[in-house]
């Protein structure tokens, strides 16, 4: 499964470089005390309990990112099913650059793991719809990049990345402006003057401002925050195709399958990052 597109090279290697200075610093004085410089030896990543398994391309790309010459031999992809105690792959090369990444490597996988099953288990619930399950920017600093990528592996769809590639336009946009439609108007006309190609997304919480959205130009996507089904249920009929629809706020496991019936083109829900627990993985020394 390869990587989204807006993960490039350059931010993976600003990523893993940050990463790995925090925790080494001036150097691993455990490893470089006890572990012979020259010695090669390998490692199993292994798999303590059952989940779909991701951030492997991640791992790979750490470690050949400290040290060209470490190996993998891949047993599970991303996106795939693993149960505790399968091995997800093998790492072989010098037992000082295995040791200097394991931290990283598993920090990130048990976090990705965790979201990518927990998404697909969301996205279970919406099966036979047309609605697809996104996230937000409800996400851990500087760890954006692999929350969002662990989605994409669960079969979720990124919301946008961050600020500066959608404009939502929220409550408090809105009560600032004094209305929805100066503030899409504002938006307008800030994208033309600055030439940028952006789609506008409004926040409404109430079939008044759904009714004042679908007289305003500009919109690309509504959101319907916080609404119970028999409102949302009218907005999707008063929009009718016009924008996209998304649901929002607060969503939970047990909502999706009759928020999905109402019509709507979207959920988001931060839920699938700040609430998702971390998958029991260890990196396990075999002598060679």
């Amino acid at each position: 499964m390869n990587r989204p597109p807006y993960i490039t090279d350059q931010i993976l290697n600003t990523f893993i470089k940050n990463a790995l200075t925090e925790d080494l610093r001036e150097g691993n004085h455990s490893t470089l005390a006890t572990i012979p410089k020259k010695l090669e030896q390998s490692a199993k990543l292994l798999v303590k309990e059952n989940c779909i398994l991701a951030g492997v391309e991640l791992a790979e790309y750490i470690f050949k990112y400290y040290d060209q010459n470490l190996k993998l031999d891949l047993k599970i992809k991303d996106g795939e099913s693993a149960k505790a105690g399968d091995i997800a792959f093998i790492v072989t090369g010098s037992a000082q650059s295995i040791l200097s990444t394991e931290r990283l490597v598993l920090n990130c996988m048990q976090r990705m793991s965790g979201i990518a099953s927990l998404t697909q288990d969301w996205n279970s619930q919406l099966l036979g719809t047309k609605t697809k399950l996104l996230d937000t920017r409800k996400t851990t600093p500087n760890f954006r990049i692999c929350e969002k990528w662990a989605v994409v592996i669960g079969g979720g769809t990124n919301h946008r990345f961050g600020l500066y590639d959608m404009m939502m336009l929220k409550d408090n946009h809105i009560d600032y402006n004094g209305s929805l439609a100066r503030a899409v108007e504002m938006a307008s006309q800030y994208i033309k003057k600055n030439k940028l190609s952006l789609k506008i997304e409004v926040e409404t919480r109430t079939i008044e401002e759904v009714k004042e959205a679908i007289h305003t130009p500009g919109i690309h996507r509504i959101m319907l925050d916080n609404m119970d089904l028999d409102t949302m249920c009218q907005a999707v009929r008063l929009i009718n195709h016009k924008c996209e629809t998304e649901a929002s706020g607060g969503i939970t496991r047990a909502q999706l399958q009759d928020i999905a019936k109402t019509g709507v083109d979207y959920i988001s829900a931060g839920a699938l990052t700040h609430s998702a627990k971390h998958i029991d993985l260890s990196l396990k020394a075999l002598k060679i």
